[in-house]
């Protein structure tokens, strides 16, 4: 009986295991992806700076290019450049988050394998395809 309550308990700490980490890897995913938008902002921020202020200055939509005055174009990038900022700072918070479930789940397997030395026997005997 409590080799089989052993069993399902290590199943659904699998289970866990494999969640958070797919959530974590998202999570480091779209970091990536807006540390990208944040520099592509502040570079064209960078370049537009430079441009005297009298500049005919384009905004791309699709295929199109839009004549917009240079600060629309500041503006909507200083926006980007904070939206990003904004948006890593709280995905920073979901990834330590998830780190410190996923060493909970790691913490929580070991111990169930130790105090069950058959089903880690059990475990370690499947081969893995």
């Amino acid at each position: 009986m409590a080799d089989e309550a052993n069993r399902t308990a290590f199943l659904e700490l699998q289970g866990r295991m494999i969640e958070t980490t797919s959530k974590f890897k998202q999570v480091q995913n779209q970091i990536r992806i807006k540390e990208g938008e944040k520099k592509r902002a502040f570079l064209t921020l960078e370049e537009l700076r430079q441009v005297p202020d009298d500049t005919n200055t384009y905004k791309s939509i699709g295929r199109t290019f839009v004549l917009e005055p240079k600060s629309v174009l500041m503006s909507e990038q200083e926006q980007k450049l904070k939206d990003s900022e904004t948006a890593i700072s709280s995905l920073q918070t979901s990834k330590e988050y998830l780190e410190k479930h996923k060493s909970e789940v790691e913490f929580n397997l070991r111990e169930l394998l130790q105090q069950d030395p058959a089903l880690a026997r059990q475990i370690m005997s499947m081969s893995v395809m």
